[in-house]
């Protein structure tokens, strides 16, 4: 076909298009489109200079849309939104410190994410959007980067596909010298992204690594739902999760790290095989796993943290329980044993407070932290976990 009998076919393509276009009409109760004469940031949500934050929701049908924002229920705060001519509604916040901010939208009662943005927390079931307000640890900086790998995987254990995903620091395929691991686990409710896009782990550990703040180490992020037979939260209704998801999962998520991923890590990466180059930490049902396992197993690990963690005051663990009655060999075994709660944590404040108990009356040492005015959130266990990961590896027995 020559190019001019080419172009005669594709205008007459085109015609019929627009013709289709103009008699095509949208069915009844289709949703009104976004305004055609509006740049696109003039009906999403966007930080502005000053670090404030407008935000905006198209839904010209609406009646009343409400912002919501804050972490848990207990913070959350109301803000009526207004709705122009075009049927977008806004609300413009006040200047805003640097952080990443979680929100959602009331729609005549009805819940919503922020349609505009892809940005949403990373839950198994997606309810909340986050805005990243800069000039924190958690932005993306000019500074060297590492590199984030996932790895998809047979278990064993579970006898299931899994995947995890690895952090690994700027150079590493360059680098002869074996490094050390943190392993962490994500809380209950999350998906495997939820450390990484929600808790920003890759850009905290790029930030901290660009100011010498941490040493080159790899950290290795598990789904803490292992979602084998009759362990799938969903099954159970809140009043159950302690009695029999939470120790049915512990018990298959542990025998996960130790029979496939830890051996996985050491097969397919250069890191030390050793206590003191490996690290365990986790938030709320992932502090759990981390104190189960890591107790578990204490002479596989040289650090421990659990972040606002269910702990063994709800959720006996017999060999747990056994391991707390020997202050001495933890003592001796771990470097770092870190607890941190949010001040008014309503979730798993009673975990942690017994917890404390336990490691007090016994001898054990660690380090304990209560975030003022804080609940169950990341902004106790973002700060939490920079704070932790500075102490790491620092130096051997």
């Amino acid at each position: 076909m020559n190019k001019n009998a080419l172009k005669l076919l594709l205008s007459g393509l085109l015609l019929t298009s627009s013709a289709m276009a103009e008699t095509l009409s949208l069915p009844d109760g289709f949703p009104t489109l976004p305004p055609q004469d509006r740049a696109v940031n003039d009906y999403v949500t966007t930080v502005n200079a000053d670090n404030s934050v407008t935000f905006r929701l198209f839904a010209p049908s609406a009646n009343k849309v409400t912002l919501f924002t804050g972490a848990t229920p207990e913070s959350y705060v109301a803000h009526a939104m207004n709705k122009d001519a075009a049927g977008i509604w806004s609300y413009r916040s006040p200047v805003l410190s640097p952080n990443l901010y979680e929100y959602f939208f009331s729609v005549d009662g009805f819940r919503s994410i922020d349609t505009g943005t892809t940005f949403t927390k990373p839950q198994r079931q997606v309810n909340t959007s986050q805005v990243l307000v800069p000039g924190s640890l958690l932005d993306v900086r000019a500074v060297p980067h590492g590199d984030l790998r996932t790895l998809t995987y047979h278990s064993g254990q579970l006898n299931a596909e899994r995947q995890l995903a690895v952090w690994t620091p700027p150079g590493y395929d360059h680098s002869k010298q074996p490094l050390p691991v943190l392993y962490f686990y994500h809380g209950f409710g999350d998906s495997g992204r939820s450390a990484i896009d929600q808790g920003r782990i890759p850009q905290i550990m790029d930030n901290l690594l660009a100011e010498g703040k941490i040493k080159p180490m790899l950290v290795v992020i598990p789904d803490t739902e292992t979602d084998t037979a009759h362990t799938t939260p969903e099954d159970f209704i809140p009043q159950q999760r302690r009695k029999v998801f939470y120790p049915a999962n512990a018990n298959a998520a542990d025998a996960e790290l130790i029979h496939d991923i830890i051996p996985l890590i050491a097969q397919r990466f250069n890191v030390r095989q050793d206590a003191d180059g490996r690290a365990l930490a986790g938030l709320s049902q992932g502090g759990y796993q981390a104190l189960v396992s890591g107790l578990r197993h204490l002479e596989w690990f040289s650090a421990l943290a659990t972040f606002s963690g269910v702990s063994t005051s709800t959720v006996p663990d017999s060999a747990v329980a056994t391991q707390l009655a020997k202050p001495d060999e933890i003592n001796r075994q771990l470097r770092h044993f870190t607890v941190v709660v949010g001040e008014k944590d309503t979730i798993t404040g009673q975990d942690i407070a017994g917890l404390k108990q336990t490691l007090e009356q016994n001898g054990i040492k660690f380090d304990y932290h209560a975030y003022p005015g804080r609940g169950h959130e990341m902004d106790v266990w973002r700060p939490a976990y920079i704070a932790f990961v500075q102490q790491l590896f620092r130096q051997d027995r």
